[in-house]
């Protein structure tokens, strides 16, 4: 999981990049190419050296770089997937296609951790939990595409446009346990609800849901992270 510091210091904005992740790349696949180049940046940050491995962001999207279809579960290799301080979030797909990742470490489960192994619902150590649960995913509860809306026009977009709605996952359960109105799953990591917008925002205070008229991607408790997987241990 990105952090929102990291965020914020990569674009360059106190509200992140919102739906638009191309991070200096153009062309066809831009915003999953700069999503993936958002995670090398950030992993060599944290462990010098990382970056040097092949990263995908966990993103879905309507036309990848060869113009067809491009589901998250399919950019992200085999497994088994670690975090920055070793311990297991998955060995396999399989594992990884559960509400909760299954068979992960006890200790990141139900609280996926950043890019330096601190769990993402107390990023500060020494400050209160905050409300950050939301990350950018476009996926569906199987890892593909959800819809044609629910990546901010494939990741390249942070303007407000009402019929583009990214879909997210939690990366804490913002209550335990599937269901919830309009099929909405709070405790799903991958594929939870839509954001009401495509800008860039910030909310980590727990307001109960997005403010009336927001359209950000954090408006519901979140900056617009995103899960990061290499493809290599």
């Amino acid at each position: 999981m990105t952090s929102l510091a990291a965020m914020r210091e990569l674009s360059g904005s106190q509200d992140g990049f919102g739906g638009d992740l191309r991070f200096g790349e153009t062309g066809p696949g831009a915003g999953l190419r700069g999503a993936d180049k958002i995670c090398a940046t950030i992993a060599e940050k944290s462990l010098p050296g990382a970056g040097g491995k092949t990263w995908r962001a966990f993103l879905s999207a309507a036309a990848g770089e060869d113009g067809k279809q491009a589901d998250a579960i399919d950019r992200i290799g085999e497994g088994p997937w670690y975090d920055r301080l070793g311990r297991l979030v998955a060995n396999n797909k399989e594992e990884l296609l559960n509400e909760r990742p299954s068979g992960a470490d006890e200790a990141v489960a139900d609280d996926l951790p950043n890019e330096d192994g601190v769990p993402n619902h107390q990023p500060e150590p020494s400050q209160p939990e905050v409300d950050n649960h939301d990350t950018l995913t476009g996926s569906n509860a199987e890892g593909r595409l959800y819809g044609p809306t629910a990546t901010c026009s494939d990741w390249t977009s942070a303007v407000a446009d009402r019929n583009s709605k990214p879909r997210l996952g939690h990366s804490w359960p913002r209550n335990f346990g599937g269901g919830g109105p309009g099929g909405i799953n709070m405790a799903h990591w991958m594929s939870a609800h839509e954001a009401p917008g495509c800008t860039p925002g910030v909310n980590l205070v727990d307001a109960g849901g997005p403010q009336q008229g927001s359209t950000s991607v954090g408006a519901g408790g979140g900056y617009g992270g995103i899960y990061c997987f290499a493809l290599t241990p």
